[in-house]
């Protein structure tokens, strides 16, 4: 059984970018020094099922991780301008390893992270807007749309014995590591009207079986918000992986999506939707979803609701999905998402959720999940969730997040779920704090 899992922060997103250091600027010559580090203490009251090497009761571990490196660009005189980064990342996770079992505890790890070059066009070409070309290539995240497909390559597990080595160096919930080991991207278009990508993405995270892809991309983007349609194919998978995790498929499957996000002239509305279809060995599957978030802009702390559906059918390929906005896109719940499962495959579910900002800096939340599975021949993984957050950025430099979830499953581990010595409502506990320079 295939289970993507596990996500970067949401704070990281909201948060300023990582904020470098400046070493040297002159003539236009620019070099950075760029820390980014992450620290977790989590607790869950339930162990699951999802490895084969966890026992009913709770598990306490912690997680971290600190990437480090350079970055730079270079100014061409009439020619555009260089830019790359070269980045270690240090990852480790200790205790009794996650709920799900998918670390142990005991990993470490150091290797490269970001190793990429590009260069944009300025002002070369005026009818395509500034920095209207670009093309980069190398170790890098990339992005697609709302990361509903495609938010870098994030699932990070470590000493488990899944049938082969699949340790990625831990640090499983915070998924240290992100970057596609090879990419060679072209990007055509502005901010504004028409825009496109064209992709190569290579994966060594041996989880999504080494996957190659191509990735064709195009958007327009407008004052009241932005269509996109894309075109995935799959090239290729290492078989050895493949045949363990069930992805012989993505050798050669194509997904396509339309997506849009806009709010329609209207101030306080955004309306976002997306669906996808999958043609794989076998049949066609599909993922969508629509979600409408109103925000009370004249009230104290001016809070946000939001109503979200989704659907994702029995055999769906979710893919490289990560987060890309903040808690519960698109890893829908802190328990679920991350231990319990369901992930992003063959369930509906119908999430609400209302955040606040008492201050600037400051941000409350609740989230709610509901849970249903579609073919509960394939197991049942339904069940709720509540999730409480505060993202609280100190300064420009710190970064503290606690959580606190309530998950409750449909069934236990012995009939048909995930959670194991039963099916009482659990709680979940996690603390994050952050580092930027």
């Amino acid at each position: 059984m295939r289970h993507t899992l596990a996500c970067t922060l949401a704070l990281l997103l909201a948060a300023p970018a990582s904020q470098a250091y400046e070493l040297y600027n002159h003539n236009g010559t620019t070099l950075n020094a760029e820390l980014e580090a992450l620290l977790g203490v989590f607790h869950s009251d339930e162990s699951f099922n999802q490895a084969g090497n966890r026992q009913p009761g709770s598990s306490a571990w912690q997680e971290g991780y600190a990437k480090y490196g350079l970055s730079g660009s270079q100014v061409l005189a009439d020619s555009g301008a260089l830019y790359g980064a070269f980045n270690l990342l240090s990852s480790a996770t200790w205790g009794d390893g996650d709920a799900a079992g998918l670390t142990l505890g005991d990993e470490r790890r150091t290797a490269i992270e970001d190793l990429y070059l590009g260069w944009r066009s300025a002002n070369l070409f005026p009818a395509l807007g500034e920095d209207g070309v670009g093309i980069s290539a190398g170790r890098q995240v990339v992005t697609l749309g709302d990361g509903f497909l495609i938010q870098g390559d994030p699932v990070n597990l470590g000493k488990v014995d899944l049938g082969a080595n699949f340790d990625r160096g831990g640090a499983y919930y915070l998924a240290a590591r992100k970057a596609f080991d090879r990419t060679a991207v072209l990007r055509l278009g502005g901010k504004q009207g028409w825009r496109g990508d064209l992709m190569w993405l290579k994966s060594d995270n041996h989880y999504q079986a080494d996957t190659s892809m191509a990735v064709a991309n195009l958007d327009h983007v407008g004052d009241n918000g932005t269509v996109g349609l894309s075109w995935i194919r799959g090239l290729d998978v290492d078989q050895r992986y493949a045949q363990l995790l069930g992805l012989e498929h993505r050798d050669g499957m194509d997904t396509a999506s339309l997506r849009g996000r806009g709010n329609l002239g209207v101030k306080d509305l955004e309306l976002a939707a997306e669906y996808v279809t999958q043609d794989k060995t076998g049949g066609r599957e599909n993922a969508w979803y629509l979600e409408g978030n109103w925000t009370f802009s004249e009230l104290p702390w001016t809070p946000t609701a939001t109503y979200r559906y989704s659907r994702f059918s029995e055999g769906f390929d979710p893919l490289f999905y990560g987060l890309s906005r903040s808690y519960g896109t698109w890893f829908q719940g802190e328990v679920a998402a991350n231990y319990a499962g369901p992930f992003n495959k063959n369930s509906q579910v119908h999430h609400v959720a209302l955040k606040g900002k008492p201050r600037d800096n400051l941000t409350v939340g609740a989230l709610y999940f509901d849970f249903d599975t579609l073919d509960t021949d394939q197991g049942n993984l339904g069940g709720r969730e509540l999730d409480l957050y505060v993202e609280w950025m100190v300064n420009d430099h710190l970064l503290i997040s606690p959580v606190v979830g309530f998950y409750k499953p449909e069934r236990s581990a012995a009939t048909g779920g995930t959670q194991l010595g039963g099916r009482d409502t659990g709680t979940y506990m996690q603390l994050i704090v952050g580092t930027f320079f």
